[in-house]
């Protein structure tokens, strides 16, 4: 697996603050010289590169002109098959179903580290985002904070989660309800969608309830990364 690229200081601060010892050099600015003193110091120690570079040399290294001044070259993040037998055992759990747009996945564990979430279930289908530069780069150190699982069925996982979770599907089907008519007596596993179809018929299937957002009816859903954020305040 090749390194992940993560740029912008929130999202290099948390890099630093959780994993340091992932780091393999770092590049930045003049303009971030004071901030990236300390991590220049603890890359020294270990005997890892670090450079100041202009920002044509750091818009390549980045891949993206957006990047805050400073970027780090890292290890990339692990994460770890759902085990079945032993299910991760949470306050709360995030599960999402073919999310596609890491830039969606990374706005989604933005807000979930913002409101406490400390586990995030992604459903390895075809096409689903997993951590990704781009996404790192949305998350805003967001995705440091996650523990991650992945699987391949999700709803054998929702199976397995069912006896400890109360397992949720986000959905804009009739039988769903808003957000505080949820009994909250367990754990909440909430799954969300992709943004053009939803929760999969088979995943919303294998859930126990289903959510919906309360609106005008204006216009038909969210983007799911603010439908997220709406539900994460709302349950988390």
């Amino acid at each position: 697996m090749k390194p992940d690229t993560i740029c912008g200081v929130n999202a290099v601060a948390a890099l630093f603050a959780r994993r340091p010892d992932d780091v393999l050099r770092l590049f930045y600015l003049a303009e971030r010289v004071d901030l990236a003193g300390p991590w220049c110091a603890s890359l020294a120690a270990a005997h890892r590169p670090y450079r100041l570079v202009p920002p044509d040399e750091l818009a390549k290294v980045a891949a993206t002109p957006h990047h805050g001044g400073i970027a780090a070259v890292a290890k990339p993040r692990a994460s770890d098959l759902f085990d079945f037998q032993a299910p991760p055992r949470l306050p709360f759990l995030l599960v999402l179903d073919g999310v596609a747009n890491p830039h969606n996945l990374g706005a989604i564990a933005r807000s979930a580290a913002f409101f406490g979430v400390r586990g995030l279930l992604i459903h390895e289908v075809s096409g689903a985002a997993l951590p990704s530069d781009a996404a790192y780069r949305t998350a805003e150190g967001g995705l440091e904070y996650l523990s991650l699982w992945r699987t391949r069925d999700l709803p054998r996982a929702l199976a397995a989660l069912t006896p400890h979770y109360r397992t949720v599907a986000a959905s804009l089907a009739g039988e769903a309800v808003p957000p505080a008519a949820l009994p909250r007596d367990r754990p909440v596993a909430l799954v969300l969608g992709a943004e053009e179809r939803g929760v999969s018929a088979a995943v919303e299937a294998a859930c126990r309830r289903a959510v919906r957002i309360p609106s005008t009816g204006r216009v038909h859903s969210l983007n799911i990364a603010q439908a997220a954020a709406v539900l994460l305040h709302a349950l988390a």
